[in-house]
Parts: structure tokens; sequence; C-alpha cells
């Protein structure tokens, strides 16, 4: 697999996650329309994920996430889902603007700021339970 793939590649992994979560199956007029890009920007990107064995696809097909495209899909949604909640219960950001904002420092953040990160939104979280 590549040394780390861009974030506009990481935003492909996680909707094509998504829609198949939501939908059962992907198609690529699918992808374009959430992500508001043309159908052939979705075309050359999912070659390239196919070519680092994330997805299967076969042309005019429905896409699918590899076991290995699954495993990074759910690390990006969770690292998405870590810093959506602490914009949301630690600093007071209203969700839409937190989603946003979320999707961009999800791509940036390293292992160690995003453990400690994941800490303080727990116990955070855990304060607020126990008031």
């Amino acid at each position: 697999m590549a040394e780390r793939l861009t974030s506009s590649m990481e935003n492909y992994l996680e909707t094509i996650r998504n829609l198949e979560k939501d939908k059962g199956v992907v198609r690529v007029k699918n992808i374009a329309r959430e992500l508001k890009v043309k159908m052939s920007s979705v075309s050359g990107a999912l070659e390239t994920l196919a070519k680092e064995r994330l997805i299967s696809h076969e042309k005019y097909g429905y896409i699918e996430l590899t076991n290995r495209g699954e495993r990074l899909a759910e690390a990006i949604c969770s690292r998405h889902q870590t810093f959506f909640k602490f914009l949301t219960e630690v600093l007071g950001v209203d969700p839409k603007t937190a989603d946003e904002d979320a999707c961009k420092m999800e791509h940036t953040v390293s292992p160690q700021v995003l453990e400690k990160l994941v800490e303080l939104v727990g116990s955070f979280s855990q304060r607020k339970q126990d008031s």
C-alpha cells in the first residue's frame, strides 16, 4: 500500500464505506453525487484505490471495499467521529460546522495526537455522565 493516501483518496474510502452502510451497494454516480464531483473524477479515484487493493470494482458495476479497504475506511471514520465529538461535546460547535471541520482535521492528525484526543473526549464524556 502507498505510504499514505491523500486526503482526497481517504474521502473516497470514507464515502464508499458510508454508502455501503446506508444503501447496501455503491455506484460511481452515488459517489459523485455525495462528493459533488464529476463521474470522471470518481472513475480516476477508483482506479487508484483499486491499484492499492482497497476496493474491487468492475467497469459499470458496483464498488466494494476489500477487507483492507474496510479496515482503513473504519479507521478514517473513527478519526472523523473523534473530532466531531470533540468539536460538539467539548467545544460546543454546532453539528454542521463540526462535521465539515472534522472532515478537514481527520486527514492531518498524528497517531499520538489522536490517541490523546480520544482520551480527552472519553474523560469529558464520562464527567458529563457522572454529573
